[in-house]
C-alpha cells in the first residue's frame, strides 16, 4: 500500500474544504451533482475518443498502482542473479533449467530460459531488450490515458461554467432559479481545475515514475543475464547490478 498517495488525497481534500470553512462558505457548496456530471461525463467522453480500447483498459488498470504500486525488490533481484550465475559457473548452465519453473515474471522466466538454451550474450541482450522497449512504450500509453484526462477536465469544466451561465441568463426573471445556475457555473470550473491538478495529472506522473523503475529493474535483469550467459565472475556481476542505485 502506498501511504503518499492516500496522504496526498487526504492533504489535498482537507486543503479545499478546510479553506472553504475558513472563508466563512459551506463545505456541502462545493457539492453540486450536475457540476460532476459534466466533468467527469466529458473529459471520460473525450479520452474515450481519443484513446483505442485496450490503451484505455490498460490505463484503468494501472491505476491501482497508485495506491499498491508493482513491488520492486531490486536486492532480491541481485540476490537472485548471484545465485545463479555461482549455479551457472560451477555447474554450467543447464543446471538453471531447475529454477525456471518457480519463476513467476514472465519476462524473467522467457530471459533464463534463453539462458538455459545457450543464446549468445548479444542475442539474449538483444531480444530481451525488444521486450523492455514494447513493455516501455504499451504502460505508457497507459499513463497517457491520464495525463490526457488531466488536459480535458479543466476545458471541460468552463464548458460547464458556460452552461450554468446560460441557464443564469435564461432565468434572470426568476430569481429562485439564479442560485443554481451561478453554482454550477463556478463549481463546474473548480471540479475540472481540481480534478486535473489533484488527482489526473499527478496520476499520470506517478505512473510515469513507475513504469520507468520496472524498466531500470528489467535493464538490470537483462545486464546480469548476459553476464552469466558470457561466463562473468558472479562478483563483478553483482557488482554491477548494485550499481543502478535501484
Amino acid at each position: 500500500m502506498d501511504f503518499n498517495s492516500i496522504a496526498g488525497i487526504v492533504i489535498a481534500l482537507i486543503a479545499v474544504f478546510g479553506s472553504q470553512t475558513l472563508e466563512g462558505g459551506h463545505p456541502g457548496s462545493l457539492i453540486q451533482f450536475t457540476a460532476f456530471a459534466i466533468v467527469v461525463g466529458g473529459t471520460l467522453g473525450a479520452v474515450l475518443l481519443q484513446s483505442p480500447v485496450r490503451q484505455f483498459l490498460l490505463g484503468m488498470r494501472m491505476s491501482r498502482w497508485i495506491f499498491m504500486p508493482p513491488l520492486l525488490d531490486a536486492g532480491a533481484l541481485v540476490d537472485h542473479v548471484s545465485a545463479w550465475s555461482n549455479s551457472a559457473r560451477k555447474e554450467g548452465l543447464l543446471s538453471l533449467d531447475p529454477h525456471i519453473a518457480g519463476i513467476d515474471d514472465p519476462f524473467i522466466r522467457k530471459g533464463l530460459q534463453l539462458v538455459v538454451d545457450g543464446t549468445p550474450p548479444e542475442e539474449l541482450k538483444r531480444v530481451l531488450e525488444v521486450e523492455i522497449q514494447a513493455f516501455e512504450d504499451q504502460h505508457r500509453q497507459g499513463a497517457k490515458v491520464w495525463e490526457a484526462a488531466g488536459g480535458y477536465a479543466p476545458t471541460i469544466g468552463i464548458l460547464g461554467a458556460v452552461m450554468g451561465l446560460i441557464q443564469v441568463m435564461e432565468n434572470l426573471s426568476d430569481p429562485a432559479n439564479l442560485g443554481a445556475g451561478i453554482a454550477v457555473a463556478f463549481v463546474a470550473t473548480i471540479y475540472g481545475v481540481g480534478l486535473a491538478n489533484l488527482a489526473f495529472l499527478p496520476m499520470a506522473n506517478k505512473l510515469k515514475t513507475l513504469i520507468s523503475r520496472q524498466v531500470l529493474m528489467r535493464e538490470m535483469m537483462v545486464d546480469g543475464l548476459v553476464g552469466i550467459a558470457s561466463g562473468e565472475n558472479p562478483r563483478l556481476i553483482a557488482g554491477r547490478l548494485k550499481g543502478y542505485g535501484v
